[in-house]
């Protein structure tokens, strides 16, 4: 069954919603839909209230550590962590109380997938899967999809297809995956994306990118046949969008909780 997951995106250490495919190193052309007054802990607190697992929280380029380091200490073991998570460094995350890390542009030196980074990682880990999550958010290339990298800026030569998925499922617990045209845009999810990677993926997937509307839920499980999980942001009145309430997402949740 889709479930509604949570986000802390971070950027210069306030809680933002960011068009996404503005984000860049010198801020240049930058587009942001809503800066928050209030801590990323607050939010950590809300998603822990209602529990809300399998909430991600995003560094969006540096200055972010403190504000993320305060979100995992308020909710222990309820968050995924990821920006700027790479091999000496992400043992340090799990142990500041992150339940996963979130691994992306370390992945793609150069723009190329590198195993030997992906194993490095999971060495740092100790070999456990079920702390890692890997992070393929993408943009759209001709008719398919590949990885994009450095705050979505980078294009990288991976494809989004099933061998590459199959490639790397055996190194993590599930995926992350932003669809960086629609991210922030609230115009509605790329529906062949979400259809296609309930295709080819076994473990867990997250589409984030695009939702409107609670009823973005029910297209995301219809599409999906219930194996795609869906996050909402700049459209969740939580972070002063008027598409979706924060309450209705939790109901939506409960529902499906109660119905196992």
């Amino acid at each position: 069954m889709t479930r509604f997951r949570p986000c802390i995106d971070l950027h210069a250490g306030s809680v933002k919603q960011i068009v996404g495919g503005t984000l860049s190193t010198d801020n240049t052309g930058l587009k942001t839909n809503f800066t928050s007054e209030h801590p990323a802990a607050y939010y950590a607190d809300l998603y822990k209230k209602h529990d809300l697992r399998g909430g991600h929280v995003i560094m969006l380029g540096p200055g972010n550590d403190e504000a993320a380091q305060e979100a995992l200490s308020s909710w222990p073991g309820g968050l995924q962590v990821g920006g700027g998570i790479k091999n000496s460094n992400a043992k340090s995350w799990i142990d500041a109380g992150a339940e996963k890390v979130i691994i992306t542009s370390y992945l793609f030196p150069s723009g190329y997938f590198s195993l030997a980074c992906l194993q490095a990682v999971l060495k740092a880990l100790g070999g456990d899967t079920s702390k890692l999550v890997i992070d393929l958010s993408c943009r759209r290339v001709g008719e398919g999809w590949r990885v994009a990298i450095d705050r979505w800026q980078t294009i990288t030569e991976f494809e989004i297809n099933q061998n590459n998925i199959r490639l790397l499922e055996p190194y993590c617990s599930e995926f992350l995956i932003h669809a960086a045209d629609a991210e922030g845009l609230q115009a509605g999810i790329d529906e062949e994306l979400v259809s296609f990677l309930s295709k080819i993926c076994s473990k867990p997937v997250t589409y984030a990118g695009g939702g409107q509307s609670i009823d973005d839920l029910e297209l995301v499980e219809r599409l999906s046949g219930g194996k795609v999980d869906l996050t909402i942001g700049s459209a969740l009145d939580i972070f002063g969008g008027k598409g979706v309430t924060f309450e209705a997402c939790c109901q939506w949740n409960d529902a499906r909780r109660t119905s196992v």
